[in-house]
């Protein structure tokens, strides 16, 4: 599919609108779609996302502000026609061979409302791609533009149904908001929320990435870490009963193992093999990842330090250990802990873990951890936000809109 996007300007000016627009041009392009951008200010950011300039989409244009301080007046000035017209024209080029064009926050505010006269008449044309108006803010609900706006045209434009066009906004209240502004029916309003890019907010290492699409890492369920290598006193068997039976409270939960087979003990790939065969019995090979099996050789640092991030818990059920650097690592990272009550365990956590026997029911483990999880509220909120990464609004909300 080809499509644009347009705004008034797009990275590197720093706005939350142009991250936003960014983001969703990133990933429709990695979709597979033929993406353009369309702005008065910015500079292309990729390769394939080619930026058009138009000088006259721009809120700060000079010609733009004259014309904005006669409309803050309640007055349409002679050059406003003249301005639509010519940026009519402008885009009509532009979107030549465009099937879709989602244009942000151009008919909710008025900051170029030439522009939102020239895109209201242009996309009425049987040749105009089809219309997505994405709505982050709705100048006739806001207090502080309301000075600014006059009954009439061009300002109805931001209050006026365009019945050919999809709505788009951000948030439950702004289509409540939306809604009541255009005497529409709030069904035909489509909810998007922004999103993050765990990429560039994790800074993740290169290699970490492909095993996070892999593994899918991003889905919103409660992600159990254990870094240990696969060895028997690391009682592993214990984490796999427990997970069948946490999954009865939290079915979405899924342990990662993150270690290779212990480097100096033959016995340990028979080990490794029970382990499997464990998994299997328990029905987890869609809730149990043993890292060994899709990556060589141990982990680099800065990898699993990447892990670290995705999992919501620590969870550590040796017999035996020297230190138990894990523990560490996991309260530097913020996660709770849950790990085997001995002594060298407690004297590094003290407080502040969860214990457990390294012989207990794994049945009353996993109310533990079901019970400590689902009452902390950084846990809860964190498997909500991972629902709002932008690989997850993607794939959860603007593909559907594609699609229909």
């Amino acid at each position: 599919m080809r499509i644009a996007l347009l705004h008034y300007a797009v990275p590197p000016v720093v706005g939350g609108v142009e991250r936003v627009l960014a983001a969703q041009a990133n990933l429709l392009a990695d979709a597979g779609h033929s993406v353009q951008v369309l702005a008065a200010r910015g500079e292309a950011w990729r390769n394939d996302i080619p930026v058009h300039l138009l000088p006259l989409a721009d809120s700060m244009h000079p010609t733009i502000l004259e014309i904005k301080v006669a409309l803050d007046a309640g007055l349409a000035p002679p050059a406003f026609a003249l301005v639509r017209d010519t940026l009519i024209t402008a885009l009509a080029a532009a979107l030549a061979g465009v099937d879709v064009l989602i244009a942000h926050n151009v008919a909710s505010l008025n900051k170029n409302l030439p522009l939102t006269a020239a895109l209201h008449a242009l996309t009425q044309q049987p040749a105009a791609p089809a219309l997505i108006l994405w709505h982050h803010d709705l100048a006739w609900t806001t207090p502080r533009y309301r000075a600014e706006l006059h009954d009439g045209m061009p300002w109805d434009l931001l209050r006026t149904d365009w019945p050919w066009a999809t709505q788009v906004v951000i948030s439950a209240m702004r289509r409540d908001e939306l809604a009541a502004l255009l005497g529409v029916p709030a069904s035909r309003i489509h909810i998007v929320p922004n999103g993050v890019d765990v990429e560039t907010f994790f800074k993740l290492d290169d290699e970490t990435l492909p095993l996070v699409k892999q593994l899918d890492l991003l889905e919103p369920r409660p992600l159990l870490l254990l870094p240990v290598r696969l060895t028997p006193r690391k009682n592993i068997a214990l984490a796999l009963h427990m997970l069948a039976h946490l999954r009865t409270h939290l079915p979405g939960a899924r342990l990662l193992v993150t270690g290779p087979l212990g480097a100096h003990n033959p016995a340990n790939a028979a080990y490794f093999a029970e382990l499997r065969a464990l998994r299997a019995t328990l029905q987890l090979d869609d809730a149990v990842i043993f890292l060994a099996e899709v990556y060589t050789g141990f982990v680099p640092d800065a990898v699993l330090a990447d892990l670290y991030r995705f999992a919501d818990a620590l969870f550590l059920p040796s017999r035996e250990e020297g230190f138990g650097i894990p523990l560490l690592e996991a309260a530097l990272n913020r996660l709770p802990i849950f790990c085997s009550d001995i002594p060298v365990l407690r004297e590094l956590a003290g407080n502040d873990a969860h214990y457990f026997a390294p012989d207990a029911d794994p049945m009353q483990v996993a109310e533990l951890v079901a019970g400590s999880l689902l009452a902390a509220p950084t846990v809860r909120f964190g498997l909500r936000a991972r629902a709002a990464t932008w690989q997850q609004v993607y794939k959860q909300h603007i593909a559907p809109l594609l699609d229909a």
